[in-house]
């Protein structure tokens, strides 16, 4: 039984096997002229200086809300707990839904507002919101414009 795993295979195996996935078209390459792909892929990619920027203002415009957030139920927690505040539970679950809410607006504010030029941009980003929001906009005129026209 031991033999059975070591047995060589025949030639005319190998040779099949090669010659089939030799004729299989690559699913990167199917229906795409020569050197588009990479072209394509060149074009969509985040530079990673934009990325880290992003990131960053993501962090901290997401981050601080969502500590906010759970800090709500801590503090409310404490309060009712030892009985210095009697907080209604829908005010805390308003209070912290607030904060939550804050953090996801900071999440796409974080991505809109960070330069996509070597300059870093101002501290808040809010030229640069105008002008990802715009363009944004414009990508998706064209998108639609080459999708009816």
């Amino acid at each position: 039984m031991a033999a059975k795993g070591n047995r060589p295979k025949s030639s005319r195996s190998q040779s099949n096997r090669t010659t089939a996935s030799n004729t299989k078209p690559s699913t990167s390459q199917a229906g795409k002229g020569p050197g588009r792909s990479s072209a394509r892929a060149r074009e969509q990619v985040i530079p990673e200086a934009v990325a880290n920027r992003m990131a960053r203002r993501v962090a901290f415009a997401t981050g601080i809300p969502t500590l906010l957030g759970m800090g709500v139920f801590v503090g409310s927690y404490l309060l009712v707990s030892r009985q210095i505040v009697d907080i209604a539970p829908g005010l805390t679950l308003t209070a912290s839904g607030a904060c939550f809410l804050l953090g996801l607006l900071g999440l796409s504010y974080g991505v809109l507002s960070a330069s996509w030029e070597p300059q870093p941009g101002s501290l808040l980003g809010t030229e640069q919101l105008r002008l990802n929001v715009s363009r944004i906009k414009q990508s998706v005129a064209a998108m639609r414009q080459r999708r009816d026209g």
